[in-house]
């Protein structure tokens, strides 16, 4: 099965960008669809950005503009670009690889904006 490590997080203020990456134990070119997903205290999970093995990209309106989601298929890595950090933004951000019947996470990594 395929393992998932996230990393980028981090603190950040209003305004601001964070990278985030996921990096994969083995080849994603296949895999049907990757993502990124995000929980904030006392809420549930939420879809942040999701992109299949074609390319094909969708957003939460709430960071639709702002958040762009990418996928080297070469280096087994999957991207989330956040411009515009807004402090609701906060949250522990986990990468996803979904394929017909499974569903793979990684540990998470924490982003928070704050002044």
């Amino acid at each position: 099965q395929v393992q998932l490590v996230e990393s980028g997080g981090g603190l950040v203020q209003p305004g601001g960008s964070l990278r985030l990456s996921c990096a994969a134990s083995e080849s994603i070119f296949s895999i049907n669809a990757m993502g990124w997903y995000r929980q904030a205290p006392g809420k549930q999970r939420e879809l942040v950005a999701t992109i299949t093995s074609s390319g094909r990209t969708n957003y939460a309106a709430s960071v639709k503009g702002r958040f762009t989601i990418s996928r080297d298929n070469a280096k087994n890595t999957l991207y989330l670009q956040m411009n515009s950090l807004k402090p609701e933004d906060t949250a522990v951000y986990y990468c996803g690889a979904f394929e017909i019947g499974h569903a793979y996470w990684g540990q998470g990594t924490q982003v928070t904006v704050s002044s």
